[in-house]
């Protein structure tokens, strides 16, 4: 049975965004937009984290016990929403955006870190502004069962848009920014209360069901 929250089911506490980022450079223009954006959406009233990914090894190289790889699965789990920040490296997303992803599973248990979540994505560039990190992130959001919205955000030639001490500057850029930011808080915090309806699936619904009948086959032969 699909499982529909009351109608007077609204959640009082703050949107809970997460921001992932894709280098590890000290001076980082892809954690340098998300420390812009996560700003603007805190003003708008949410709560936000990061996730440092410097210390995540390879995935699949060590356990999943391993200190950086519970924190980012916690984070993940704590979130209601969540914003994706690359470089575009030789056309595509850094491998550093893309260990971290990986390491997010699509259940843990009968947990799921990012099933119904709300996703943002943006990047930056060295150059001419270009689409392809954005893109394969939308692509990684689908995948993972997340609700990526039609806005996005792509920085070109990062280096002239930020200032000496690590906030943006006033551009379209900025203002894109703020558009992807007002449109991730806005769709968060209407599906958030949702989700179990939302991400509710016929097929698993019918494995659940086989299971439960074998089980109980299994009990009666016993």
């Amino acid at each position: 049975m699909i499982e529909i929250p009351p109608p007077n089911t609204v959640s009082t506490h703050k949107p809970r965004i997460l921001f992932l980022y894709g280098s590890l450079r000290k001076r980082s223009y892809s954690r340098l937009l998300a420390e812009e954006a996560a700003l603007i959406i805190t003003e708008m009233g949410a709560e936000t984290r990061f996730y440092d990914p410097a210390g995540l090894p390879l995935v699949d190289s060590v356990p999943a016990d391993h200190p950086k790889v519970v924190e980012l699965r916690e984070l993940s789990q704590w979130s209601e929403g969540q914003v994706w920040s690359s470089p575009e490296r030789h056309g595509a997303i850094t491998g550093v955006i893309k260990n971290q992803i990986d390491w997010i599973p699509l259940s843990i248990g009968a947990m799921r870190p990012t099933q119904g979540r709300t996703l943002a994505v943006l990047q930056v560039c060295g150059g001419s502004q270009s689409f392809n990190a954005v893109n394969t992130l939308r692509i990684l959001g689908r995948w993972m069962r997340m609700f990526t919205i039609p806005n996005q955000s792509s920085v070109a030639k990062a280096y002239e848009q930020f200032e000496e001490d690590g906030r943006m500057k006033e551009s379209s850029y900025r203002d894109r920014v703020v558009d992807v930011m007002e449109e991730l808080y806005k769709f968060t915090m209407l599906l958030r209360d949702h989700t179990p309806f939302l991400t509710d699936r016929y097929s698993e619904r019918k494995e659940a069901g086989a299971k439960i009948v074998a089980e109980l086959a299994a009990k009666g032969t016993a």
